[in-house]
């Protein structure tokens, strides 16, 4: 059974997600990251970095939630059937975990870049129903994990925004699935 090392709020959330929405059997073993057991000798030895979230599946470790959900999809997700798919999947996660990430959590001097960023998104979303065309993909969890996290980290609740109606109408759709709501819901605030 695969394995998935996480802390109690941490990224880990993103792949019970899509686990979750795949159906695959996991067992979650929890990291006490307060008290530094990822620093452990045994962790280390699955994690030579020490973070979480890290996944073990039969003898293939891996970290990194990104590169994670890549794996997790090309091996259990037909959307990710063709190497076309798989690198419009590949972008769309790593545009995610990479520039969007860096860019929403960079200082008030970049809010010009930011802004064009989140208007682009939501220029794209008008006009698609989840990143990969009309099929839920990791890719949607990762964006939607990463919006999550503006939410309940940055206190940014984009929902209420006029100009990002359409972010927050994904956001919607993804914040109603069941597995979002297993891994993240009750850590979601209420809109105001």
């Amino acid at each position: 059974m695969l394995k998935l090392y996480g802390g109690a709020r941490s990224q880990a959330a993103i792949i019970r997600w899509y686990l979750e929405e795949l159906g695959i059997p996991y067992q979650f073993i929890l990291i006490d990251l307060q008290a530094g057991k990822q620093q452990q000798p045994d962790f280390l030895a699955i994690n030579p970095f020490g973070k979480v979230p890290t996944i073990v599946d039969d003898d293939f470790k891996l970290w990194e939630s990104g590169a994670i959900l890549l794996y997790l999809a090309e091996k259990y997700d037909a959307i990710a059937a063709t190497p076309e798919q798989r690198a419009k999947l590949a972008q769309w996660v790593l545009f995610t975990t990479t520039t969007f990430k860096r860019v929403v959590y960079q200082s008030a001097e970049q809010k010009p870049q930011k802004s064009r960023l989140i208007s682009a998104l939501n220029q794209y979303l008008e006009h698609h129903s989840f990143l990969l065309g009309d099929q839920f993909s990791a890719a949607d969890v990762a964006m939607g994990a990463q919006l999550a996290y503006i939410l309940f980290r940055l206190n940014i609740d984009f929902r209420q925004e006029k100009a990002y109606a359409a972010i927050a109408a994904y956001f919607r759709c993804l914040s109603q699935r069941p597995p979002f709501q297993h891994t993240f819901g009750a850590r979601m605030p209420t809109c105001k």
